[in-house]
């Protein structure tokens, strides 16, 4: 208890402790992802069968076809989380996860005296950024992956035995996320920034070679990883085909740039605009080896909303380094208990009731998940389709796909899911022609042999088939409306319906 006491009368403990149980809070999100449901159905598969599938078994519009599952050990740790604990374990793990990368986030920040109430401020904003990222996916393996790997670098420039953690870190992140794409990047826009140092002059060659010769070491031993994954060589190039797909960026809502007029963007708008007053002070301005790779992930954050959290880890820290050094009176330090003996207790009292908080944040979100759930997935359409006696291919809505995936299959098998780089543009445009009732849309459906539809009621595919005399209303509700054929399809697409393995259930 003594030294617990000893601990909190530092300020810098009390804050980080503040900052922690903030955080994790804050962070706390339900298990909704649109694509949480085919990850646990895969991770299901490679528990149960032993083996990572390197082919689609889950829809008839692409069964048999050969599919990278780069996610394949996240879906692991999530299927086993799940099968332990259910959906709340997933939603204390993702909780975890996505604090711990922004603690070593403000652990990269200024930790002075008169700037570390500075550094929490300005973490706890970048965390408000991030929001629309929060969750249980295997993008926060990236979060935190890339945080430490920034740590790794910066620290690294002083500690070089530091480095030797980034290839075995490396090598874990290509079998959790195709974002392993971001460490050789990220450490080729820091050697390029290096480089600008020593031809502008503000860095000797003699200190820089160093630093350029470990980064180029670190690239070849990254590169050389690659390979050593259930996939091989085919990741050298996933990440590239999967931001060449123009038919998935224009349908993924994550792939989208933000929208400023939507208040979930607004604190990644101050962070942008705090960032552009820091860059204009000469106080603390950045070194070339941090200006390039905010400038590269700048750029991609207005992109695409899913690289925000990226932005967030190289912006926050320049932020934090130009904010005023003078500790203003705070409630952790007020002056007339600075010398009191009551100071570590005050300061353990508001750490416990953030504890306290976060612990109700969490029995909360998790007792609110079916709940949230109803509201985000027709559970009640789907109950009624596993009732049903027999199979049928099943044109699901997009973000309802992996939900189908997870509490139908090997029953039912869907036309489309959240597994964009699957479908490819062909698949993709062939479903949005089908639900926003393009020129062809009626053929898309024979031509699969879609046997029932599963869509929003307020979709135009949905009122289109609700007054066509082929298709009748087998169930409804104010989520939900399936639709199923009164006479087969004609057209035959040669494409088996049989599921690939019988057994996996959920």
């Amino acid at each position: 208890m003594r030294r617990i006491l000893q601990m909190l009368r530092s300020t810098q403990t009390a804050f980080a402790a503040i900052l922690l149980f903030g955080l994790l809070a804050m962070t706390a999100r339900n298990a909704l992802d649109p694509d949480l449901w085919w990850h646990l159905r895969t991770g299901q598969w490679i528990v149960e069968t032993g083996h990572v599938p390197h082919f689609d078994p889950f829809s008839f519009t692409r069964a048999g076809h050969a599919w990278v599952s780069h996610e394949w050990l996240s879906e692991v740790v999530f299927y086993e989380l799940w099968k332990r604990g259910g959906p709340s374990a997933l939603i204390v793990f993702s909780a975890i996860v996505s604090t711990a990368g922004f603690m070593l986030l403000y652990l990269r920040c200024p930790q002075s005296a008169g700037t570390r109430h500075w550094a929490a401020a300005a973490t706890a904003l970048g965390a408000l950024a991030c929001a629309p990222s929060w969750g249980t996916r295997p993008q926060m393996f990236t979060f935190i992956l890339a945080s430490l790997l920034l740590w790794l670098v910066e620290r690294g420039e002083h500690r070089p035995k530091l480095l030797f953690w980034i290839p075995p870190l490396f090598l874990l992140w290509l079998n959790l996320h195709a974002g392993f794409a971001l460490a050789p990047a990220l450490l080729i826009a820091y050697a390029i920034g290096l480089i600008m140092e020593t031809a502008l002059g503000n860095t000797p060659w003699r200190e820089a070679r160093p630093i350029l010769l470990r980064l180029l070491l670190l690239l070849l031993a990254c590169f050389a990883l690659v390979p050593l994954n259930p996939n091989g060589a085919q990741l050298y190039r996933y990440p590239f085909d999967t931001l060449r797909s123009a038919e998935m960026r224009s349908l993924i809502g994550e792939w989208h740039s933000p929208d400023f007029h939507q208040g979930l963007y607004r604190p990644f708008l101050l962070v942008c605009l705090l960032l552009l007053t820091a860059l204009a002070s000469s106080r603390s301005r950045p070194r070339g080896r941090m200006i390039i790779p905010l400038l590269l992930t700048a750029f991609a954050a207005l992109d695409a909303v899913r690289h925000i959290p990226i932005f967030v880890l190289l912006a926050i820290p320049v932020i934090a380094a130009a904010l005023p050094v003078a500790a203003a009176p705070s409630l952790l330090s007020p002056p007339r208990l600075s010398s009191s003996r009551f100071r570590p207790l005050f300061n353990g009292a508001v750490v416990v009731l953030l504890a306290v908080f976060a612990l109700v944040k969490w029995v909360s979100v998790a007792h609110n998940q079916d709940a949230r759930e109803a509201e985000q997935f027709p559970q009640k359409a789907v109950a009624f389709l596993r009732a049903s006696d027999s199979p049928r291919r099943i044109f699901v809505y997009y973000d309802w796909g992996g939900y189908a995936i997870w509490n139908l299959f090997p029953d039912y098998r869907v036309f489309i899911d959240g597994r964009a780089d699957l479908y490819g543009a062909d698949v993709l445009r062939q479903f949005k022609t089908a639900i926003q009732l393009r020129t062809g849309w009626r053929d898309v459906l024979d031509n699969w042999q879609v046997e029932a539809v599963l869509l929003p009621p307020s979709c135009a595919l949905a009122q289109a088939l609700i007054l066509d005399p082929d298709w009748r209303t087998v169930f409804s509700d104010s989520k939900a409306v399936i639709l199923s054929r009164t006479h087969p399809a004609v057209e035959n697409t040669g494409l088996s319906a049989k599921p690939a393995i019988k057994g996996l259930r959920k």
